[in-house]
């Protein structure tokens, strides 16, 4: 298991209609680990609860780590406990940060799309896209202004003449049109979307539509949609190191079996969608529903997200 950082709540702010703004100092002399654009850290809780966040500003002189907590109104503990009892002050523990949604690497021009609360990666690569002197250009797109983060920031940063607002309740003339903002590929062109998953969704098929392939396309998911599991059925979970047996209940996920039967097994986000559990898969066919991997990395079948994947053949061999 990863070394926590003990960091203290430095301050707190609103940002936005139900977003609360974090930001984490170390507690000790030693600072915090750089990071890039699109990096996350987790943060943990009391309970167990384990919970994963962007993070929002780049690094600068001063050792500092900056997050948005949406205020989720079905919240399993994590967001309600962070915006409702969290203080200033206050001492948690945080892994170092990890970055699942990286830049691409090239000169590429990159467009950047926001939905609500899926900023914050967004903000700071918009930041390092800047400062490193590329090309791109920013979609941000919420219900109302009053529930959008950063909005007034956004029109005083240098790169402001990049930055598109849509709002669902303003006017027609300024609401997203996906096809045109998006456009034709092009091998120098990188894509990168954020958000719930309906707009998400909603970008990637439009860019698909348009020609882009998978390798052009980027995305981080905050939350997978309700899944129904009543056609479940139960499978078995052998593994290697052991050849112990494992069954996995109809009604229970592969990782709380693999939990129950000792193994420590890392979980997150428990619906696929942060790649914390992800292990890797020797023989067997999992159904794949997390969010997570690509759509090619789904058809070798060489790994799965125990959290909320399951198995389409009777049993799974997995390198444990």
């Amino acid at each position: 298991m990863d070394t926590l950082i003990k960091v203290k709540v430095a301050a707190k702010t609103l940002l936005a209609e139900g977003i609360a703004g974090l930001e984490f100092t170390p507690t000790t002399e030693a600072g915090l680990p750089e990071f890039e654009a699109g990096s996350h850290i987790e943060v943990h809780l009391p309970g167990g609860l384990i919970r994963q966040y962007s993070l929002y500003d780049l690094p600068s002189a001063e050792s500092r780590y900056r997050i948005g907590v949406l205020r989720e109104p079905d919240s399993r503990g994590g967001s309600a406990m962070l915006v409702d009892t969290l203080s200033e002050g206050d001492v948690l523990s945080i892994s170092a940060p990890r970055n699942h949604f990286a830049l691409h690497s090239d000169d590429a021009t990159s467009l950047l799309f926001a939905g609500g609360i899926g900023i914050t990666p967004i903000l700071c690569m918009a930041q390092q896209l800047e400062h490193d002197g590329r090309a791109f250009e920013m979609h941000y797109c919420g219900r109302t202004p009053a529930r959008m983060a950063f909005v007034d920031r956004l029109q005083v940063e240098r790169f402001s003449d990049r930055v598109h607002v849509h709002v669902d309740d303003g006017p027609l003339d300024q609401q997203l049109d996906a096809a045109a903002a998006i456009g034709a590929p092009g091998p120098d062109r990188h894509l990168y979307v954020c958000g719930p998953s309906g707009f998400m969704n909603h970008i990637l098929d439009t860019a698909r539509g348009l020609g882009w392939d998978e390798p052009h396309l980027h995305r981080e998911y905050f939350a997978a949609e309700p899944v129904d599991n009543s056609g479940d059925s139960p499978f078995e979970i052998e593994i290697k190191s052991s050849g112990q047996i494992i069954k996995v209940a109809a009604d229970e996920s592969a990782a709380h079996a693999l939990l129950d039967a000792g193994f420590d097994l890392q979980l997150s986000c428990e619906q696929g969608v942060c790649g914390t559990c992800m292990t890797r898969v020797l023989s067997g066919t999992p159904d794949h529903r997390d969010l997570y991997l690509t759509s090619d990395e789904h058809e070798r079948n060489d790994c799965f997200m125990p959290c909320c994947s399951r198995a389409k053949s009777p049993r799974l061999l997995l390198d444990l």
